[in-house]
């Protein structure tokens, strides 16, 4: 496999909150390129936010800021009904929050990636996508917004000036259509370590996947996301890493 091939991982991160604390990130950060990091809207608080930035820094991994609906209760996996207007101030309020840490770190926040639902509304919402795009140049036109591949949300942010960064998973199923099947139904998230190396392998080099149908679908994407949440979540990134290493693909952060 050519070695020309490169790919970002990415992992959300710091999604605790008061006493309950994301106990894989400091081995996740191991593995991964690029740490989308809570900012107290659907997990995280100062003092985690603070401890995440600082050991995504020391491991010189790129931080993102990991938006979402303020939906602390539902782990921001609850649709929301918000205004252009308000989703523009939340997400500026969150990239700011997050970026305030990273000064104290001596590191910046890079990209910005909505979470739960906003990711799942905004890859079909060319209202909301639109809003993102506004939020995201005024306030720091170089950062990236890492959105749902093949997505209509990549067209409205491309065309607004964003720029874009096309996202798959590894640990997730897919529609017939390249869209994320709900974590409701069976098979939504994938567990087997053997599987999502697989997919993941498949995904960095440009190779069709099976979507929860079993019919073949090709994602182009440029980062692979490996959920914290997911079962075995450190397993998971390890195996991925290691195989993708192996086929001779450049595992690097985007940004």
């Amino acid at each position: 496999m050519s070695s020309k091939l490169r790919i970002d991982l990415n992992c959300d991160m710091g999604e605790g909150f008061g006493l309950y604390k994301s106990v894989a990130d400091e081995e996740l950060l191991k593995y991964v390129t690029s740490a989308n990091i809570a900012c107290g809207f659907h997990a995280g608080d100062p003092r985690i936010m603070d401890a995440t930035v600082a050991l995504a820094a020391s491991k010189r991994v790129s931080i993102g800021a990991h938006v979402s609906y303020p939906d602390l209760v539902g782990f921001g996996r609850r649709q929301l009904k918000v205004s252009p207007q308000e989703l523009i101030t939340d997400v500026t309020y969150q990239i700011g929050a997050l970026e305030a840490f990273c000064r104290r770190h001596g590191t910046r926040v890079s990209y910005v990636k909505a979470h739960g639902a906003l990711y799942n509304d905004m890859a079909v919402d060319a209202t909301l996508s639109q809003a993102m795009a506004t939020a995201v140049l005024e306030y720091d036109p170089s950062l990236a917004v890492l959105t749902l591949a093949g997505s209509p949300s990549l067209e409205v942010l491309g065309a607004a000036g964003v720029k874009t960064i096309s996202e798959g998973y590894a640990d997730r199923a897919y529609t017939h259509e390249g869209l994320l099947v709900a974590r409701s139904k069976p098979g939504a998230v994938i567990s087997d370590p053997k599987v999502v190396s697989s997919r993941g392998l498949a995904l960095a080099s440009q190779q069709p996947i099976t979507d929860i149908e079993g019919s073949s679908i090709y994602v182009s994407c440029q980062s692979i996301c490996i959920h914290s949440d997911s079962p075995g979540a450190v397993t998971l990134a390890a195996t991925l890493r290691a195989t993708l290493e192996e086929a001779g693909i450049f595992v690097i952060s985007f940004s």
